[in-house]
């Protein structure tokens, strides 16, 4: 008999096919009701107290895309494994390779969901999301995120990657067939009058070519700007999904591009990447060492199309001195636009007092705060603009 045309399970077997669902969907892989129904038929085809059969079934049934596949596999050993009932499942049957792999950076989304109380009780409870209050999403809209709990980090890195930006699109010099271009496609026009015996029936046209404007951004990975460089690396995470041509370098000491690191699917798994490729994360600051790095070697290839700077940094340089306005020049030259998110204008009274930040203030397009979640919202809107808002206000150096 079909699988499809079996009844599906009902009681203990059902509940916790239900809960180990709802555990999937707060960990990030997308499961349906749908889903569920096929699970419950597929357990029917195979021995329920095969540990690696029923592994194997639910993840098949369950996991679309590879980079789920240790999530699920994170998510089954913990499920199962706090689920008393289920013990009989628990046997030395060994699980696929792949299963016993390292945990996944993922994993701790895993846990958390699985902490719940609708997670850690039999799964008979109506699944309930947590909600924060309009006043608590106010107050964490101003909040600053070196202020923030653990709680409070992950809503906002929950609302970060929900972020999308809006396509700013330049106008190119290339040209592609238009029906309303205003240039006429002389060469395509002649070639289709050929069927008709010279006579031009049809005028094709051509149209500029629109792309979204390049974005490259150098984060300060220093012990000060720690917080605000892991939240920020989040929305990075968030837009690259959208627009390929985004390029993220790290500075501390030195320069390193975590491009590559940063387009894993997972945010997460793309973080620890980052971590891993860094080697002077929380230490000193070299702007203008970084910044000549950056400009003798990725300068040419990355800026040469209308490229959008964004520097993320606090300007407090260990070395202030004329090659750090030197090189803040270069690279102000080099792009469209110089934005510099510096994490200390969240002080009302700022005043740029600090050797380098006076040296590099007079290169930048904006000078913005990036210290909570208001400030990269605003960012988002200054970037869905091709070009700098005509109004723009700048902190000029004390005397």
């Amino acid at each position: 008999m079909p699988i499809n045309h079996l009844d599906p399970p009902t009681g203990l077997i059902a509940d916790n096919v239900v809960g180990f669902a709802r555990a999937l969907r707060a960990a990030g892989i997308p499961v349906g009701p749908g889903a569920v129904i096929d699970a419950m038929n597929a357990l029917q085809a195979i021995e329920i107290g095969n540990r690696a059969d029923v592994f194997t079934t639910l993840e098949s049934v369950f996991v679309k895309r590879h980079e789920h596949m240790l999530i699920f596999a994170q998510a089954f050993e913990l499920f199962f494994r706090a689920a008393e009932d289920w013990k009989h499942m628990l046997d030395s049957v060994p699980l696929p390779d792949h299963a016993r792999k390292k945990p996944p950076p993922a994993s701790r989304r895993v846990q958390e969901a699985l902490s719940q109380p609708q997670m850690s009780e039999v799964p008979q409870a109506r699944e309930q999301e947590l909600r924060l209050l309009v006043s608590d999403r106010e107050v964490l809209q101003k909040k600053d995120f070196a202020q923030m709990s653990a709680a409070e980090i992950a809503e906002v890195t929950r609302a970060i990657e929900q972020m999308r930006l809006p396509q700013a699109e330049l106008r190119t010099r290339r040209y592609q067939p238009d029906k309303r271009g205003l240039r006429l496609d002389m060469r395509r026009t002649l070639r289709g009058s050929l069927r008709t015996g010279g006579d031009i029936i049809y005028i094709h046209r051509l149209g500029r070519i629109d792309k979204p404007a390049p974005i490259v951004a150098l984060l300060d990975i220093s012990g000060s700007m720690s917080e605000y460089t892991r939240l920020f690396l989040h929305f990075l995470h968030a837009i690259t999904d959208a627009r390929k041509r985004v390029s993220v370098f790290l500075f501390g000491t030195r320069l390193t591009n975590v491009t590559r690191s940063l387009r894993a699917r997972d945010p997460d798994e793309a973080l620890a990447r980052c971590s891993s490729t860094v080697q002077d994360w929380a230490g000193g600051t070299r702007i203008a060492t970084s910044l000549h790095t950056f400009n003798k070697l990725w300068g040419r290839r990355l800026l040469g199309q209308g490229a959008i700077v964004l520097l993320i940094s606090d300007g407090l340089e260990r070395e202030a001195d004329a090659r750090l306005a030197f090189e803040m020049d270069r690279l102000h030259r080099s792009c469209r636009r110089l934005i510099w998110l510096n994490p200390l204008l969240r002080y009302g009274g700022f005043e740029a007092k600090a050797q380098g930040i006076k040296m590099m203030l007079p290169h930048v397009d904006e000078f913005r705060p990036v210290h909570n979640l208001s400030s990269i919202q605003g960012l988002v809107a200054a970037l869905s603009s091709a070009s700098p808002p005509h109004h723009v206000s700048r902190i000029r150096p004390a005397a």
